[in-house]
């Protein structure tokens, strides 16, 4: 009787020993599922874009008596601009950029008046990102095309003049594709002749704008 009961005993703890191992099979946890990392934002690829601005334009007149004088042309501009960044690593953006504007600029001296127009630029830049951030200077080549009447013989004479432009400012990445900039320009347009007098021409910038990036 006593061998029986053990016997029992003995069964009963081994079957429950196994009941309970396979239920631990059955609740093996699953593999946790994966999660996709965040795209990072890249500054690489083309654009295009829109500003507007300001710019204040001097000019140095000297005549064929060698009598120079002074004046500065100020007003708005609108333009736009488009252009190609490549990443290079360690946060550095490299590029090329062109674009071309309208000034309004023009100034009265007596009965005679001059004037410059449209202009243009291709540029190379160079940046440092900083997250969204495009921290860059520019520098390359820039022509205007100037205009200068005289009304008392009602003669006009135009001019392209062309010069070196440098500059800087920052893009910042309102989403990933659309980026709000900033800038300021310094542009060296050289100096031509216009009837019996000769134009040197130089030009600070303010603009800004949106771009778009593709």
């Amino acid at each position: 009787m006593t061998k029986s009961i053990l016997f029992a005993t003995i069964a009963s703890v081994v079957f429950s020993s196994v009941a309970i191992a396979a239920d631990a099979v059955d609740e093996v946890p699953s593999a946790p599922a994966a999660v996709e990392a965040p795209a990072t934002f890249s500054w690489a690829g083309g654009y295009v874009g829109a500003l507007g601005g300001y710019g204040s334009l001097k000019a140095k007149t000297t005549d064929d008596l060698g009598d120079s004088a002074k004046a500065t042309f100020k007003g708005g501009r609108i333009g736009t601009f488009a252009g190609w960044n490549f990443d290079v690593g360690n946060n550095v953006i490299l590029g090329a950029e062109g674009d071309l504007n309208y000034d309004w600029n023009k100034k009265t001296v007596g009965i005679n008046n001059f004037k410059t127009d449209l202009s243009g630029s291709a540029r190379a830049r160079a940046g440092y990102a900083v997250d969204r951030a495009l921290l860059f200077v520019a520098g390359g080549w820039t022509a205007t095309k100037g205009k200068f009447y005289e009304s008392d013989i009602n003669a006009t004479s135009k001019k392209t003049f062309s010069g070196w432009t440098i500059g800087g400012g920052v893009d910042y990445a309102v989403t990933d594709r659309i980026f709000a900039r900033g800038e300021y320009r310094y542009n060296d347009f050289g100096s031509k002749t216009l009837r019996d007098a000769k134009f040197d021409l130089k030009q600070h910038v303010i603009n800004v704008g949106v771009g778009v990036k593709f």
